[in-house]
């Protein structure tokens, strides 16, 4: 179940967002399946009044 957060999530450490590279759309999610021109999350809360319901945080990877 996705957490409670107080502030918007950041879609660049969201496991669902992508950089689509299309000009006019570059930035997708694929959890709600859109692309736009802000950030997925800023979307989200423009469309909606709360903060995205399906941010789910990226798995680190062991690198040092």
């Amino acid at each position: 179940m996705p957490s409670q957060t107080p502030e918007r999530p950041n879609c660049l450490a969201c496991r669902h967002f992508y950089i689509t590279y299309e000009p006019t759309h570059p930035y997708g999610c694929r959890a709600l399946n859109f692309k736009s021109l802000q950030y997925p999350a800023v979307v989200v809360f423009a469309s909606s009044g709360i903060h995205c319901q399906a941010f789910s945080a990226k798995e680190k990877t062991g690198q040092s």
